[in-house]
């Protein structure tokens, strides 16, 4: 089976940047997310050894769940000044290496992921058979999603995986359908109506007051999705039957704010994402010139380098580990 890797770039990036201390390149620019976002990527090749790979990008633009809720993600902490130029540097490393990258106005890179991720598994190919053109069978393929952010369990099925990281690089969690239910107490598909009722602080939306997630996960195991609790509101306790009743239009709109979008105006082709298209020379000489040694020893089996450089590569690896 192929294995196809979408990488959430903002949310590792961000993982790394607070992470790690300031680390700097030759020339003196922060380059501390950019370590811990290849140290990632190098991790990610050598351990699920994908035959397709792509990044997904936010865009600074604002999206349409901002349209929808003005408040939506209104709280979060302005993005540092030291965090923003790196964005722009691990976006022209991977075009500049041929790993494909898609980021679109108006959309995150979670609806990005979600849309690649339905196209990748409902890919069908035309063959010519006799002279005539035949659809072939679904490929056999399976998508592995790279992020911490919770919201992308949703997307997890029979072909669809999350990693997430939990600590550093050498740690992390593969989600599936099963992995799902034992940490969240619901089905991946049930996320959505779970958000519903308890809301995001993170993004800074409401759900229904006074519900929290132990009530949350109750109610939605014994009628199983959002709508189908609204249509048996007579039988729950009047306490939640009233809350529900009261919040219901702030609580269907938080579940149209974590719904990930599966139908965004991008495409890709599986050619172009091959990771064999990915250019070694360029990556090592970009290792090279920001002075990640231990990345190059790690990607190209360098050289091993001097005791002061081994000692320096020692302290990075050490912070990475508190990812």
């Amino acid at each position: 089976m192929d294995r196809f890797v979408l990488i959430d770039g903002n949310a590792i990036l961000h993982r790394a940047f607070h992470a790690l201390p300031p680390l700097t390149s030759k020339d003196g620019a922060i380059v501390n997310a950019v370590y811990g976002f290849f140290s990632m990527f190098l991790k990610i090749l050598e351990d699920l050894k994908p035959s397709y790979i792509a990044v997904c990008f936010d865009r600074p633009k604002p999206t349409f769940r901002k349209a929808l809720y003005v408040g939506y993600q209104a709280k979060r902490p302005k993005t540092s000044d030291e965090f923003i130029p790196q964005i722009a540097i691990t976006h022209d490393i991977l075009k500049a290496i041929h790993v494909s990258v898609f980021e679109v106005d108006g959309y995150e890179a979670d609806d990005i992921i979600g849309t690649l991720a339905r196209q990748i598994i409902d890919d069908r190919r035309l063959k010519v058979e006799n002279g005539n053109l035949k659809m072939e069978s679904r490929r056999s393929i399976e998508v592995i999603i790279v992020s911490g952010d919770r919201d992308l369990l949703q997307l997890v099925n029979s072909h669809v995986k999350v990693l997430a990281p939990i600590t550093g690089i050498t740690k992390t969690a593969m989600y599936d359908g099963l992995a799902v239910e034992e940490k969240l107490g619901i089905k991946p598909a049930q996320v959505i109506d779970y958000k519903a009722l308890v809301g995001d602080a993170s993004d800074n939306y409401p759900g229904v007051s006074g519900i929290g997630p132990k009530t949350a996960g109750e109610l939605l195991r014994q009628y199983g999705s959002f709508e189908n609790l609204y249509k048996h509101l007579d039988k729950l306790p009047e306490k939640i039957a009233t809350r529900l009743a009261i919040d219901a239009e702030q609580a269907a709109l938080a579940k149209k704010l974590a719904t990930i979008v599966v139908d965004v105006p991008v495409s890709f082709t599986f050619s172009s994402c091959l990771l064999a298209n990915m250019d070694k020379g360029v990556l090592q000489k970009t290792f090279q010139d920001l002075g990640f040694r231990s990345l190059l020893k790690r990607a190209f089996k360098d050289k091993e380098p001097e005791r002061e450089e081994k000692q320096e590569e020692k302290s990075k690896e050490e912070q990475l580990g508190l990812l």
